[in-house]
């Protein structure tokens, strides 16, 4: 009966270590934005955390997702315009073709296109880590009122949050 017990207290323990459970507190700090970079005790953090961090605040976390999805679709609008520009320059430099075709106005009506998709996206990542940090500031206080409530049907108690 000891040996059973102690296989199954080893293989709990192993069980839980391997799902990396823990039993300290979690408790939420501030995020710090510094040149682009999020930063949590002085840490920088990567883009997969801050999502999770983020979870726990659905307003912070959309302006996070449409920040980083201007960021993909502006570097991607930039990288295809520049490329397209520099091939159509590269092609007319070494043969003899008429050099400003239209492979060059696509490429620089690309990159005109991304700057302004590109232009709102730090405003946006501000606003998510600002509206996360005041979300912290309102948790500590819990609003509440509590009433007795008798009618025809009964008494009972009402909770308002």
């Amino acid at each position: 009966m000891k040996n059973l017990l102690l296989v199954f207290t080893l293989l709990f323990g192993f069980t839980a270590f391997s799902q990396g459970l823990t039993l300290k507190k979690t408790t939420s700090v501030e995020l710090k934005l510094e040149k682009g970079k999020i930063y949590q005790n002085n840490e920088q953090i990567p883009s997969y955390q801050v999502k999770k961090i983020l979870a726990s605040n659905l307003h912070a976390l959309h302006l996070y997702k449409q920040a980083k999805s201007k960021e993909g679709i502006g570097a991607t609008l930039l990288g295809l315009g520049v490329t397209l520009s520099v091939i159509d320059l590269a092609v007319g430099l070494f043969s003899d073709t008429k050099y400003p075709t239209a492979l060059t106005y696509a490429g620089v009506g690309m990159v005109a296109v991304s700057i302004p998709v590109l232009s709102g996206r730090s405003k946006k990542i501000e606003e998510a880590v600002k509206s996360y940090n005041d979300g912290l500031k309102n948790t500590g206080s819990v609003d509440f009122d509590l009433n007795a409530v008798a009618n025809q049907n009964g008494v009972g108690i009402q909770i308002k949050f």
